[in-house]
């Protein structure tokens, strides 16, 4: 059996599954290549830094300590059927599993559906808008898929958005906010874009990040919409 590959690990979060306490593994591996990634030397598909059987001894450790164990990346879900058994291994240790995902494999994301109880799908930004974000125009329509796909689970999600004004505007946000309410989301997530690299292709002002956050109009009008708004500023 392959192993999944293994890029990173984060021992204790309170942000990453809400309302529990987990670790986060990140996983190698991604087909989308956002102009935001904070995440970059995990694009690549390579082997992982990390040898899955001492994560796994170690996250046998943290039972009672910890509530959940979080899948990250890279996209996880990249790595297949490997990470679908690392996964339910993780889950009969008692853990609740969460994924982070993109939603680009909307087929694989089925298939986990028995062994992960949250995940949390990035909605980049307007389909028309994608493939300057992300590098590929069918992500957006992978990531709906996979939308529709784990809402016919009837599992716990929250669709969450990063804000870089390079790429979304307020009125991007309406549209996503207005689109997310038709297909019946209850949560949604906004995320402020923080720049990771200092140069020219990543400079925008505070203003500008902060657009989102300070139109209290936008604001309302959004929170209107959910059931659960969460502004990660």
């Amino acid at each position: 059996m392959r192993e999944i590959q293994i890029g990173g690990l984060v021992s204790f979060t309170t942000i990453d599954y809400p309302g529990k306490l987990a670790a986060v593994l990140f996983l190698v591996g991604c087909p989308l290549r956002c102009a935001y990634c904070s995440n970059p030397h995990l694009i690549p598909l390579h082997d992982g830094e990390y040898d899955p059987e001492k994560v796994f001894d170690w996250l046998k450790s943290r039972v009672g300590k910890l509530e959940a164990v979080v899948f990250s990346g890279g996209e996880a879900l990249m790595q297949g059927d490997a990470l679908i058994d690392y996964m339910r291994r993780v889950r009969e240790l008692g853990f609740a599993i969460g994924l982070h995902t993109n939603g680009f494999y909307p087929e694989t994301l089925a298939r986990a559906a028995d062994v992960v109880d949250w995940i949390g799908l990035d909605y980049k930004t307007v389909r028309n808008k994608y493939g300057d974000l992300v590098g590929q125009n069918i992500a957006h329509d992978h990531m709906i898929r996979s939308l529709d796909t784990w809402q016919s689970s009837g599992k716990d999600f929250e669709v969450r958005i990063t804000c870089d004004p390079r790429f979304v505007t307020k009125m991007d946000l309406l549209e996503i906010a207005n689109d997310l309410h038709a297909r019946g989301v209850k949560k949604f997530a906004v995320q402020k874009y923080i720049p990771h690299f200092e140069d020219s292709t990543h400079n925008t002002t505070p203003e500008q990040r902060d657009q989102f956050f300070t139109d209290d109009n936008l604001r309302d009008t959004i929170n209107a919409l959910f059931d659960s708004v969460t502004w990660r500023e």
